[in-house]
């Protein structure tokens, strides 16, 4: 597919409305949910530095954090022209959107380094479930580029001192730091669970190249209140709620 048609299209909003997104109508493709949206408010980004979103889609992660910090460079590298398309629409001119395949990057692009990339690789490992029928889900969600390569290439794509940022299911965790290329240092990893007490469902990750700092391993961070979902609606802890409502960043401890 090389675009959508309008109909199949509705224009959504991020972080309370400060930022809005054309996307696929549901059952129509792959839509941006909670996940990038935690992603870009992880990354400590300051005005004035270059980023690089791997595998953009139509943009949310890269787009959310251009949203909470003003005056950075934003690049995204995206597959699947319709959504590339897409990705250029809701950026306009913030976001320049290459349409390549990260194994394959043009060279204008490899001769390039950035102060921060970022990824939100395809989740499952298709030798282990189901094929979405849908092409634009399933190149989203089924693992066909190894998680290997996507951690490899955002190493190669930074800077000296530049920081890589991934979110993935808790699973994967190994793979990730198994892939990581020993320039890779001071690799932080904070445990995403749904509510407290409960064994983490997704990671944040992020490393440094040439970083030289300890391995951290931070506490599960519960995401919504309670024990359990008790009724319709959200019931997210306050601080993710700001995250993801007023655009607020979410903060790796301290210690």
């Amino acid at each position: 597919m090389t675009r959508f048609a309008e109909d199949d299209l509705t224009r959504d909003a991020f972080l309370g409305g400060k930022l809005h997104l054309w996307q696929p109508r549901r059952g129509r493709g792959y839509r941006a949910g909670v996940d990038p949206v935690l992603l870009a408010a992880s990354i400590e980004a300051t005005a004035g530095q270059s980023v690089l979103e791997l595998g953009c889609g139509v943009g949310a992660a890269v787009l959310c954090l251009g949203a909470r910090v003003p005056g950075l460079t934003l690049t995204g590298c995206e597959l699947q022209p319709a959504y590339a398309e897409l990705a250029r629409r809701n950026g306009g001119a913030a976001l320049e959107v290459v349409e390549a395949d990260l194994t394959d990057m043009p060279l204008h692009l490899r001769q390039r380094q950035f102060d921060h990339v970022l990824a939100n690789p395809p989740y499952f490992d298709r030798a282990a479930s189901v094929q979405s029928r849908d092409p634009g889900r399933e190149t989203a969600l089924g693992e066909a580029t190894p998680l290997r390569q996507w951690v490899r290439t955002a190493a190669r794509r930074l800077k000296p001192k530049g920081q890589a940022h991934f979110i993935h299911r808790a699973e994967r965790l190994p793979e990730i730091l198994a892939a990581l290329p020993h320039e890779m240092g001071s690799v932080e990893v904070l445990p995403l669970a749904s509510r407290a007490g409960r064994m983490p469902e997704l990671i944040l990750l992020r490393a440094r190249k040439n970083g030289r700092g300890a391995f951290r391993l931070y506490h599960s961070y519960a995401m919504h209140l309670g024990a359990r979902h008790e009724a319709d609606g959200n019931s997210y802890v306050p601080e993710i709620e700001a995250v993801l409502r007023r655009g607020a960043p979410l903060t790796y401890p301290t210690s």
